[in-house]
């Protein structure tokens, strides 16, 4: 099936209904309007807006990036895209929503310990999410892959399935937690350095972000041919699951020893390097001997290309440093809030 879905031209993957109708153009300019007037409310609640908006887009659009095989976003205009069908018009409006919902919130609970705030935030933005959600699905502009459809529960209520109690906060956790973490370096809040990692506490935040993860994206991918006590929910293996938390537990353990007194960035660059450089061949090895088999929709997403020596398509190339750089910053986010207390 990869082997003819690859004969496939390279934009042919991008052949879907582009053409904008009224209800979707009207919902494309509600999102700029919000954009316009969050950005003027914000800047009277914090500095350095526009770098906080990228940050916070940066960590909306890996997400939709690495999820894109899941959902379908239709008929918003050829303007509308970057990459398939993932439309930055979604990205910026996700993301002031986001931006919007924590600033107020960190302005108005000051005291408020980070986890408590974690908790408000996820409330309001669940709830927001799910009306939009259904909004765009009626619409016309939003649809699900069979996969996912084949992967819930069967409840749906105006269009949306019950799951999406799950994948809003799921997604919300990790993308709050990819702003968050850079927002102390954004704002050089003096953190207490940590002279020795508590790995127990580490292996166990490596374990939920990845987890919940994985089941989220489970219709992407079939984890299959691992022996049957591995499996711990659905298709989801601790043996795969353990694999990439030692990746990232090594990486940290490398980054601590060799390169702790670098800059949160260029530690956060080799972190991601080290995980990808040992995660992508054995990624590799999983896929040729039938351990990884990406579904029909993951598939049709790839534009036929392969990377040279480990043969997998080139967009394990890019989707691998996204899952492991989402996956460290929510480890290091809530590592550094316990550490410090905050």
């Amino acid at each position: 099936m990869i082997s003819l879905l690859y004969l496939t031209p390279i934009l042919a993957n991008c052949n879907f209904d582009k053409s904008p109708t009224i209800p979707i153009v009207l919902f494309e300019l509600f999102i700029f309007a919000g954009v316009a007037a969050a950005f003027i409310i914000l800047r009277k609640v914090t500095d350095k807006l526009p770098l906080r908006f990228l940050i916070m887009s940066a960590g909306v659009m890996m997400f939709e990036l690495f999820t894109a095989p899941m959902w379908h976003n239709f008929r918003m205009g050829q303007w509308a895209y970057v990459y398939h069908d993932v439309s930055w018009i979604l990205t910026i409006g996700w993301a002031e929503l986001i931006l919007g919902v924590v600033l107020l919130v960190d302005k108005l609970l000051p005291d408020w310990k980070e986890w408590k705030k974690f908790v408000i935030y996820l409330i309001i933005l669940t709830l927001a999410v799910i009306v939009l959600e259904t909004i765009v699905v009626n619409i016309g502009l939003r649809s699900y892959a069979p996969e996912v459809i084949e992967a819930t529960s069967g409840i749906w209520v105006a269009g949306v399935p019950l799951e999406i109690l799950y994948y809003v906060p799921v997604f919300m956790a990790l993308v709050i937690a990819f702003y968050k973490y850079w927002s102390f370096v954004i704002d050089d809040i003096p953190l207490i350095p940590v002279k020795r990692r508590k790995w127990v506490r580490s292996f166990f935040l490596a374990f939920m972000g990845i987890f919940l993860f994985e089941v989220m994206i489970e219709p992407m991918v079939s984890n299959e041919n691992f022996p049957k006590w591995s499996y711990i929910f659905h298709d989801i293996s601790f043996i795969q699951t353990g694999m990439w938390i030692l990746i990232v537990g090594f990486a940290a353990a490398v980054v601590g020893k060799f390169f702790i007194n670098y800059p949160t960035p260029q530690r956060f660059a080799i972190a991601v390097i080290i995980t990808t450089a040992i995660a992508w061949p054995i990624e590799s090895w999983l896929m040729q001997n039938n351990y990884r088999v990406y579904n029909h929709s993951t598939v049709e997403t790839w534009l036929g290309y392969k990377t040279p020596i480990l043969n997998t398509p080139v967009e394990l190339a890019f989707a691998i440093p996204i899952y492991m750089a989402l996956i460290i910053v929510f480890i290091r986010y809530w590592e550094t809030v316990i550490d410090n207390r905050l």
